[in-house]
This record gives C-alpha cells, structure tokens and sequence, in this order.
C-alpha cells in the first residue's frame, strides 16, 4: 500500500530532508508539508494523510499542540522530530510513539520509517490513539488556572482589567490590544501567550491575530472559502478562519 505521508516543520531545511529521505522508499508519498502548527492541523483535516512526520518545538501552536487540536482519535500515526532533552524522550519512549531526535543520521530514520509504516497498517489499532492520549499526558504539564484579571500600564498608571470584561482581543507586533467596550488597551505580550492565560471555556482565537469573549457574539454570517463574519453584541466586525472554526465549534457545542 501507498502511505501518504504529512512532513510539518518550521525550518525549511529541516523539511527538505525528511523530504529527501522519504523519497527513497516507493511505498511513501509526500502529499503535503506544513511549517507551521496552525496549518498543519488543517492539513490533517483536509488532506487525511496516514502519516505525519511532526515537528514538536514550533513557535505559536507546537507539535503538541497539534495533536491536541486535531484529536487523538483522530490522529494519524506520527513520528515526532524533536530536539528535546533525554527526560523528554523517555517520555515519547514509554509512550510507544516513535520519535527522531534531532541531528539523526538515515538508519535512525530508516528504523522509524518502518515502525511508522506499521503502524499505519494496524491504524484501527486503539493502541494510536492511547499511545497519542499518554503521550499528551506525559509530556505536557498541567494547564495554570485562567487569570482573572490583566494588569495594563497606561498613561503612566498600572489599570487593572477583569478578563470577562474583555470584548476581543487583536495582535499589534508585539503587544496585543484589548478591546473593551469602546476602550483599547495594550498589552506588552504576545497573542500566544495571552491565550495559555485566558479561560478556555470563554476565550476562543478565530483568526491568527484575533481572539474574541465568545460571550460577546451575536452572530455568525458565512463569507468566502469557509471563512466567516463574526458580529459582536457592540456590531464589531471580526473574521473567523476557516483553519480555526473547530474551535469554536466545540466551544459553543453545534457545528455550523
């Protein structure tokens, strides 16, 4: 059989090479890759691959990350490239998800490779899933209780804002800008940052640059290639991506 396989890294020469190596086996065609998380978990849910070779330390959503988002269940069978330390590794070990630590030479690949490609046969194997679900357990800690309130400088004063009275949140560089009724705040940190913070019970990201109090939306109203009008409580305009709507469908319990 023909295994399809998925490379996601954010170092283009890194992708190269996975490339590279996986053009020596006939049985494995490389049907996409992906230097970013984000896009690699709509990658997964439009291209279906059997295999995806996963970057684990990659900036704003992480390989971790991915298989959070894309569902263990629904998770092909991954070898992860990570350059994390031996605790870390043992971790992937006892978790029977095979790994390549970076640098690798080609029979450390070779040995994964057909390990993988076993795994992709036995895929209706509950074990994926399991191995995936440990995995999740294992190596990532447990998620710090959501803040309650941010504290912004501002005309010189330090104002203390309660994170439900927060209406959305946009990316500015390096700050972010805090939309709350017809004030803005800015932020020094990042949008990634800001929501490992926020409670994910009412803050959901609907865009790279936007997360929005999901207790704010009014409506939603279909726009081009998947996308979406979100329109807030206040007739603010904000877009939801295609690649981040399945968030927001868990979030608020009904598809559309």
């Amino acid at each position: 059989m023909t295994v399809r396989a998925l490379i996601v890294d954010d170092e283009p020469l890194a992708r190269d090479r996975l490339r590279a190596l996986l053009a020596g086996d006939a049985d494995v065609q490389v049907v996409g890759e992906c230097g970013d998380g984000h896009t690699a978990v709509a990658a997964i849910r439009d291209l279906d691959p059997d295999l995806v070779f996963l970057d684990v330390q990659m900036p704003a959503l992480d390989g971790l990350g991915v298989v959070a988002e894309v569902g263990p269940a629904r998770m092909p069978p991954t070898v992860f490239v990570t350059a994390y330390d031996k605790y870390a590794v043992r971790a992937f070990d006892v978790s029977a998800v095979d790994y390549l630590l970076k640098p690798f030479d080609a029979d450390r690949f070779a040995a994964a490779l057909r390990r993988a490609k076993d795994q992709v046969r036995h895929r209706a194997d509950a074990g994926v899933r399991d191995r995936l679900l440990a995995l999740l357990a294992d190596a990532k800690p447990p998620a710090p209780p959501a803040a309650e309130r941010l504290a912004v400088k501002t005309g010189g004063k330090v104002v203390f804002l309660r994170t439900d009275e927060i209406d959305w949140i946009e990316a500015a560089g390096n700050y972010c800008r805090l939309h709350v009724g017809k004030q803005a705040h800015l932020l020094r940190e990042t949008m990634a940052a800001l929501e490992a913070r926020l409670d994910p019970k009412r803050f959901v990201r609907i865009h790279r640059s936007t997360i929005v109090n999901v207790e704010r939306i009014r409506e939603l109203q279909p726009y081009f290639h998947g996308d979406y009008v979100v329109l807030l409580r206040d007739d603010t305009q904000l877009t939801l991506s295609r690649t981040y709507r399945q968030k927001l469908h868990e979030l608020v319990g009904h598809p559309f």
